[in-house]
Formats: structure tokens, C-alpha cells, sequence
């Protein structure tokens, strides 16, 4: 039986796996059917020194995904507990990849949060992104002035976070100032990946003084969750919940059916037009990309 082990960093085709004694090895897969990402605990089989070969990777008990750019899905990291958006005043806000995170953790069973970042060049949090804490805990932090949110350390602590967001708005500085001294051990890891430097072409795992642990990954312009059928969307929505069993029609689609409480939701102020429109953006992605697998 081979040994199980961590994945804590990937790049291409290589990951750096932590295993048992705390030791880490660069490795690559037996196949290419074997994907692993950070988080994912693993089968390998050592090679030669310091390095290895991953043999197979353990259940998921979680995964994030996002729609590459054939329309599929793509995993981005395993095992996590937590999804973290990290937004800020510049750039602005794209509240529609905002949204498309908070679908993706609503759809895995990840706790959301969100973190508005660069509070020394807008030290309040924007009325739009106040009303997201219906939905989600807001952070307020700066990495300029020194203040790191406590009541978001307390959210990290023992949580297995993964960090999004847009690029631009601070994730990396963000993280260096989480993990203070721990931050050499983004060179240590690189190295292993014989990248010399940590970029934000992969993905890391950080452990965080409080027991968190945090997987970094890199900063996008656009973010869609991969979701099978459009009929799944709206499980994506928190506030639809306890407004879907009231819709007159069980296959309800909340567009233009009679009697749909999301739609009387709309109107009486419990969901808000943009979170709607979103809705509706994303219901006709998924089905125009199902559309394209099942022609």
C-alpha cells in the first residue's frame, strides 16, 4: 500500500506533497487521470530523493470548480471548509464573479465570507456590499496600516479556506501579512517546484498561526461555477430558499412563471434586483452550456 500524503502546493503538472513526519516531496502523477490539488490527500510512492510519484488521491469531501474555457468543469481545490472573496475599492467590485463565488461555496457546502480589502484608500464598507452580510460575514482590513481584521482571524481559525478573487485586489499582500514569519515557507515551496519564487500561477496551501489553513489560488478576471443543469442554479442563492417551496409551480424556473415567490421576493425588497439579475445571467450560462455538451 502506498503512503498518504498532503498536496499543499501545485503548479502544471508537478505538486509538492507534506507527508506524515512533516517532509515534502516534489512529485508528478502516475497518469493523467490522476489531478491532484491542494488539499487532497493522496497515494504516492517515493522515486529518488526528494521526489515521488502520486498513485492515487483519497475521496473528496469537497471541491470547487470553475468553468474552463471548453465549458467544462475544472477542479481548483479539494477538502475545504471555507471560501474567502476578497474584494476592494480598486478595481472595483465585479459583483457579478462576487456573486459567482458565493454560488460556487453555497453549491459545495463551504462556508462563505467576504473581505473588503484596502480600507486605507476607502475606509468604509460600500451600502452595496453591506447588504451581502444577509448572506455572508464582511471584513473590513488593510495590509497598508497594519489592521487585520480580528473577528477575520477568528473566521480563518480552523477553517481550511481557499482565498478568490479579482486580480488586483490585494490577495497576496493580504496573505504575507496573514502569515508573517511563515511567509519563507512560500520559497521553500517553490523551490520544490523549481520555480526559484512564489507566483500566482499555482496554487498553496498556507498554515496560519491560529490552525487555519489557507490555499491561495490565482487572481482572475471572470469566474463561473460549473453547475450540470441550469435547474440547479437557484440552490446557489441563499435567499431563495425559503422562497423556492412557496412557488406555485414545483419546477419553478423564477423567470417569468405565475405565482413565483422569488419574484414576489423581488418585489418586496427580500432579494435584491442585482443578486436577481445575476441569477438570471448565470441560469442562462449553464443552460447555454449544456446546451453545447448535449446538443
Amino acid at each position: 500500500m502506498s503512503d498518504l500524503a498532503l498536496v499543499v502546493a501545485r503548479h502544471r503538472r508537478h505538486v509538492v506533497i507534506e507527508t506524515e513526519d512533516g517532509s515534502s516531496h516534489s512529485c508528478h502523477s502516475a497518469s493523467r487521470r490522476i489531478q491532484p490539488l491542494p488539499g487532497d490527500r493522496v497515494r504516492w510512492e517515493p522515486e529518488g530523493e526528494g521526489t515521488g510519484v502520486v498513485t492515487a488521491i483519497e475521496p473528496r469531501s469537497t471541491v470547487l470548480t470553475r468553468v474552463n474555457r471548453r465549458g467544462l468543469g475544472q477542479p481548483i481545490a479539494a477538502n475545504l471548509t471555507q471560501l474567502v472573496v476578497v474584494v476592494a475599492a480598486d478595481p472595483e467590485i465585479d459583483w457579478l464573479v462576487l456573486d459567482h463565488y458565493l454560488i460556487a461555496a453555497e453549491l459545495a457546502g463551504l462556508k462563505p465570507a467576504i473581505v473588503f480589502n484596502k480600507t486605507d484608500l476607502q475606509p468604509d464598507v460600500p451600502s452595496e456590499l453591506q447588504v451581502y452580510e444577509k448572506i455572508a460575514p464582511v471584513f473590513a482590513t488593510s495590509t497598508v496600516d497594519g489592521h487585520i481584521n480580528a473577528d477575520m482571524l477568528e473566521c480563518l481559525a480552523g477553517e481550511r479556506s481557499v482565498l478568490v478573487g479579482q486580480s488586483g485586489v490585494g490577495k497576496s499582500s493580504l496573505l504575507n501579512s496573514l502569515l508573517g514569519e511563515n511567509a519563507q515557507i512560500v520559497g521553500e515551496l517553490s523551490d520544490k517546484l523549481r520555480q526559484g519564487r512564489h507566483t500566482t500561477t499555482g496554487s498553496m496551501l498556507y498554515r496560519l498561526d491560529n490552525g487555519g489553513e489557507l490555499i491561495d489560488s490565482p487572481g482572475v478576471r471572470q469566474y463561473a461555477p460549473f453547475i450540470e443543469h441550469e435547474n440547479d442554479v437557484a440552490g446557489g442563492f441563499r435567499e431563495f430558499h425559503s422562497l423556492t417551496p412557496q412557488c406555485r409551480f414545483a419546477d419553478c424556473r423564477h423567470l417569468a412563471e405565475p405565482g413565483c415567490a422569488v419574484k414576489e421576493g423581488l418585489e418586496s425588497g427580500v432579494v435584491t434586483q442585482r443578486r436577481y439579475d445575476n441569477y438570471r445571467n448565470l441560469y442562462e450560462l449553464v443552460a447555454e452550456l449544456r446546451a453545447r455538451r448535449e446538443p
